[in-house]
């Protein structure tokens, strides 16, 4: 039997950058919990280790004091393969108990139960991503689990995970119904709504949750006027604009301003898009901030499938509907447009008439007339500036994260034509 748990990045983490440029995969959300957190719930039996890129193992053991990072201290080890979205079926599948094996989804390694000489070696190898190769020797058995392959797999899967999420936390949070709620607000289908301890609900507001559940977090404000239809999830202390249309699968993160018209769109927490313009079948990353009037296409105009360039290549999502994608800290100026399926790299700053280019490497600076680098230490300036204001504190460790995502991007935008 397996005494704990390791959830790992494997080889293929690379398809969902730049989102996983500052965290690991398994810290992307899909629906409520980020992938991490359902692992953590429904195997809250043993202790969890974090395992990670190198360059991130700082930053990870300070968010996260409570598990061991790239560390093993255990006999018998269950891996799970961070872009796995665990559920109560996974977790029954594929269980504590058992013998040594290795379980695959196609080329995917799901999870692996090791003991014995086998985990000695992975000990030796938690400093790097893992793949089928770091567990060979072990019985192999094929079984179908929901896998996230690229960005565009989270946002498919949101409506989903919101309801689930939905029902999961509710049943383990204890509300007092301490929150305020105006005269003149629309709560339909009230016993599919969450409203968290200290929000507030304004005259005027309209929560539909007849065709999914709506969770409203602790201190979040909804705004007179705005409409929310479910699925949807609004975080903790994030205010919802007056007049936004939020339409569903909303996932907004706690600390966000939203304004505007949303629809099936997932955004960290931190980032905001709090004035007109739409944002649909997208997905921000978190410090991130739209300026009034952004808004992107996520249908192309013959209804086709839609390509997206993941690490500067163009792959076919297979999907009618992808938006914008937008790595953690980067920003639009007012009046931005983003054609479909536009990738967004880190840090990046976009302004300029017209569509920018649909591929904009981290460290971006510019438009569609030219684009060119942005300066290293203005950036982390920045970026440090814009916590702040949050009351967050970049530490040593969120800079050398950044230093390293520039330094790993370097080429891309040598490619480009963007001197660093």
């Amino acid at each position: 039997m397996a005494d704990s748990i390791c959830i790992f990045e494997g080889i293929y983490f690379n398809r969902l950058l730049p989102l996983a440029y500052l965290r690991p995969v398994y810290d992307l959300r899909c629906g409520i919990l980020s992938l991490r957190g359902k692992i953590e719930r429904y195997y809250s039996q043993v202790p969890i280790t974090l395992h990670c890129r190198n360059y991130m193992a700082d930053y990870m053991e300070l968010k996260h004091p409570e598990h061991k990072v790239n560390v093993l201290q255990s006999d018998n080890v269950l891996f799970i393969n961070g872009r796995v979205i665990v559920d109560e079926e996974f977790s029954r599948k594929i269980s504590l108990e058992g013998p040594e094996k290795l379980y695959m989804c196609g080329e995917t390694v799901v999870a692996a139960r090791v003991s014995g000489e086998k985990l000695e070696e992975l000990k030796k190898a938690m400093n790097d991503v893992l793949s089928q190769g770091d567990f060979s020797g072990l019985e192999i058995e094929e079984i179908d689990a929901n896998i996230i392959h690229y960005p565009w797999d989270l946002v498919k899967n949101n409506e989903k995970e919101l309801i689930s999420d939905f029902y999961l936390l509710r049943n383990e949070i204890e509300t007092k119904d301490n929150y305020e709620r105006y005269d003149g607000v629309f709560l339909l289908n009230e016993k599919d709504i969450f409203i968290g301890d200290e929000a507030k609900i304004y005259p005027g507001a309209v929560l539909d949750a007849e065709e999914g559940p709506i969770f409203i977090g602790k201190g979040a404000k909804v705004l007179p006027g705005a409409s929310i239809q479910g699925p949807a999830f609004i975080g903790d202390y994030t205010i919802v604009k007056m007049g936004a249309r939020l339409y569903h699968n909303s996932n907004i993160g706690r600390v966000c301003k939203i304004g505007g018209e949303v629809e099936n769109t997932i955004v960290h927490s931190f980032s905001n898009k709090q004035h007109d313009g739409f944002l649909g079948n997208s997905y921000l990353g978190s410090w991130v901030n739209l300026g009034a009037g952004t808004n992107n296409s996520d249908l192309k105009n013959n209804y086709g499938s839609i390509k997206v360039y993941i690490n500067g290549e163009p792959v076919d999502s297979g999907s009618q509907f992808v938006g914008l994608t937008m790595g953690d800290h980067s920003k639009s100026a007012i009046n931005s447009t983003f054609n479909t399926g536009t990738v967004i790299g880190v840090s990046c700053n976009i302004y300029g008439s017209g569509f920018p280019p649909r591929y904009v490497p981290s460290f971006g600076w510019g438009g569609s007339d030219a684009m060119t680098s942005y300066d290293l230490e203005r950036s982390i300036e920045v970026a440090q500036r814009v916590m702040e204001r949050r009351d967050v504190e970049m530490k040593a460790a969120d800079e050398k994260m950044f230093r390293k995502v520039f330094d790993l991007t370097r080429e891309e935008r040598r490619k480009r034509g963007m001197p660093n």
